[in-house]
C-alpha cells in the first residue's frame, strides 16, 4: 500500500517557500505521493447566503493543481502526483490532455489524474460550462483523453467535443496516464470500476472500515469490472485524518483494515486540524509516519 499526503493548501497559503518546505518534508519523511484538490473559483458566502459551499469559499486558498504539479516536480521529483480531484467537465478536454501530458513528463511518469463531476454550479457557470450534463461529459472526456495520450493523430466527433486530425506533442511518459475517479456515489464507483483505474474517496473514512458498507461496495466494484471484461483489479485510495481526537494507534488500525480490504493507496490528511504552517503539518505527518510503521514501504 502506497502512503501519501493530501496537501493542506488553505492552511499553508500562497508562499512558495512554505510549499517547497512542505513537499520536500513530505518526501524526506518517506511518503509516496501528494494529492492536490481543485477549485478554480470560490463563491462569496455573503452573495450566496442560502447555499452551502462548504468547506471552500471565496476566502479559501486553492492552488491550480496542474500548475502546482510543475513546481512540486521541480522541488521534490521523487514524489508521485495525484489530482484529487480535478473537476474535469468544467475544463476543456484537449487542454487537460496537453497539461497532464506535460506534468507527466516533468514528473517522470509518476502521475495519476483523479477526476470527478464536482458540486459547485457557480463555478461551472463562471467557466462557461453546463452543470446539468456534467456526468455525461465526464464519461465522454475520459475516453478522449486516453486517445489523445496514446494515438499519433486523433479525430473525434462526440456529444461535447469535436476535433479533426489533431495530436498532443510531446506525449506523456505514461501512455495512457492512469485515470482515477473521485466520489462516494454508486455512479462514481461504477465509473472507477469500468471507465477508470481506481477510486479516490471523497472524505476521511470510517473508524472501522471492515464494519462499514465498504467491503460490500468494493466487492461490487470488482464484479462490475469483471462483467465489463476488464483485466486487473480496481485501485482504491483511502484517507485517514491525523486528528489527535483519535490516537495514532487508532490511525494504524484503520490503515491496516484498509490494507486488508485491498486499498492500494492511502492519503494522510492534516486539513482543518488547526495547523497553520508547513512545520506544524510536517510534525503531525511525522507522527502519522511513525504510527503506520511497517505499512510505510521502505
Amino acid at each position: 500500500m502506497h502512503v501519501g499526503v493530501q496537501l493542506p493548501q488553505n492552511e499553508i497559503g500562497a508562499d512558495p517557500g512554505e510549499i517547497r518546505e512542505l513537499v520536500q518534508g513530505i518526501r524526506d519523511l518517506g511518503f509516496h505521493h501528494v494529492s492536490v484538490l481543485d477549485h478554480v473559483l470560490g463563491a462569496d458566502r455573503a452573495t450566496y447566503g442560502d447555499r452551502e459551499f462548504l468547506p471552500y469559499d471565496a476566502t479559501s486558498v486553492i492552488h491550480e493543481p496542474l500548475v502546482l504539479f510543475g513546481y512540486i516536480a521541480a522541488c521534490a521529483p521523487e514524489l508521485h502526483l495525484l489530482s484529487s480531484i480535478l473537476v474535469l467537465p468544467q475544463r476543456q478536454t484537449a487542454l487537460v490532455a496537453k497539461q497532464m501530458a506535460e506534468v507527466d513528463i516533468l514528473a517522470r511518469g509518476q502521475t495519476r489524474l483523479g477526476v470527478a463531476v464536482g458540486w459547485n454550479d457557480v463555478e461551472y457557470e463562471a467557466l462557461g460550462m453546463d452543470f446539468t450534463s456534467r456526468g455525461r461529459r465526464l464519461e465522454e472526456q475520459v475516453g478522449l483523453l486516453r486517445r489523445l495520450w496514446t494515438e499519433p493523430v486523433v479525430t473525434f466527433e462526440g456529444e461535447f467535443d469535436r476535433m479533426r486530425a489533431v495530436a498532443i506533442n510531446p506525449p506523456p511518459v505514461q501512455r495512457p496516464i492512469p485515470i482515477w475517479f473521485g466520489g462516494g456515489t454508486q455512479r462514481a464507483r461504477w465509473r472507477a470500476s469500468v471507465l477508470g483505474d481506481g477510486l479516490v474517496m471523497r472524505w476521511p473514512l470510517p473508524d472501522r472500515p471492515l464494519e462499514s458498507a465498504w467491503p460490500q461496495q468494493i466487492e461490487e466494484m470488482r464484479m462490475w469490472r469483471q462483467d465489463a471484461g476488464l483485466d486487473g483489479g480496481v485501485g482504491l485510495e483511502a484517507r485517514i485524518s491525523a486528528d489527535l481526537a483519535r490516537s495514532p494507534e487508532e490511525w494504524r488500525r484503520t490503515a491496516e483494515e484498509w490494507k486488508e480490504l485491498g486499498a492500494s493507496h492511502l492519503a494522510i490528511r492534516t486539513i482543518r486540524l488547526g495547523l497553520d504552517s508547513a512545520a506544524a503539518h510536517l510534525e503531525r505527518l511525522e507522527l502519522a509516519r511513525d504510527a503506520l510503521g511497517a505499512l510505510m514501504p521502505s
